[in-house]
C-alpha cells in the first residue's frame, strides 16, 4: 500500500467515524450507564465485530453472503430487533445511571456489554456491504492482499476507538455533571430512543 492510499484511507474512515450510527450511541450510552470500564468494555465488542468482518472479507466470505439477499435481510431485521430491544432496555430503565457511575461494574458485566457491542456491529449488515464495497478501491492488486487488510484493519480499530471512546468520554461528563438531577433519567431514555430509532431506520432500509 503506498503512502497516498494510506493516507487517503485514513482520511476516509475519520469521516466515517465521525458519523453518529448504531455503534456511537452505543458507546454513549454504555459509557453514561457504567462510566469509561463500560464504554471500553462495550467499544471493544464492537472493534472486535472490525476483525471479524475484515477477517470474513480476507476469506471471501463477505461477498459470498452479500450475494444472498435472504441472509443480509435477516442480519438486517435481527439487528434492528436488537438494536430497539436494547433501546427499550434503556427506557423502560429507571434511573439507574448515577448508581452505575459511582459504583463500577462486576467484573461480569464487562464481558456482557462486550458481547453486546460485538452483537451490535455483526447484525448491521451495512458495514459488512460498506467494508465490502469500500476496501477494493484501495487494494492494490500488484501487492500481497492480507498486509493490505492488515493495515487497513489497523487504522480502523485505532480510529474507531479513538472516536467511539471520546464521544463515550462525552457522555461519562455529562451524567456526572447531572448526577443527582432528574435530567439524568430523560438522558437515558435519549440514549435508548435513539438506539429504538436507528433499529426502526434499519428495519425498514433496503440493501
Amino acid at each position: 500500500m503506498s503512502l497516498n492510499t494510506f493516507l487517503l484511507y485514513l482520511a476516509t474512515w475519520t469521516l466515517v467515524a465521525l458519523s453518529p450510527g448504531p455503534a456511537v450511541m452505543f458507546s454513549m450510552s454504555q459509557g453514561a450507564r457504567h462510566g469509561m470500564r463500560g464504554a471500553i468494555s462495550g467499544t471493544s465488542g464492537i472493534l472486535i465485530g472490525h476483525v471479524i468482518v475484515f477477517g470474513m472479507v480476507a476469506c471471501g466470505l463477505a461477498a459470498l453472503l452479500a450475494s444472498f439477499s435472504g441472509a443480509v435481510n435477516a442480519i438486517r431485521i435481527v439487528g434492528a430487533l436488537y438494536l430497539m430491544y436494547l433501546g427499550a432496555k434503556m427506557l423502560l430503565s429507571k434511573g439507574a445511571m448515577p448508581a452505575a457511575i459511582d459504583a463500577a461494574p462486576k467484573p461480569a458485566a464487562h464481558g456482557g456489554l462486550m458481547l453486546q457491542g460485538l452483537a451490535v456491529q455483526l447484525t448491521n449488515p451495512k458495514l459488512l456491504l460498506f467494508v465490502l464495497a469500500l476496501l477494493p478501491q484501495f487494494i492494490d492488486r500488484e501487492r500481497p492482499l492480507l498486509p493490505q487488510l492488515a493495515i487497513m484493519l489497523a487504522v480502523t480499530i485505532i480510529i474507531d476507538g479513538a472516536f467511539l471512546l471520546g464521544y463515550a468520554h462525552l457522555a461519562v461528563r455529562g451524567a456526572r455533571a447531572l448526577k443527582g438531577s432528574r435530567v439524568i433519567a430523560w438522558v437515558e431514555r435519549a440514549f435508548g430512543a435513539a438506539l429504538i430509532f436507528f433499529g426502526l431506520k434499519l428495519l425498514v432500509s433496503r440493501r
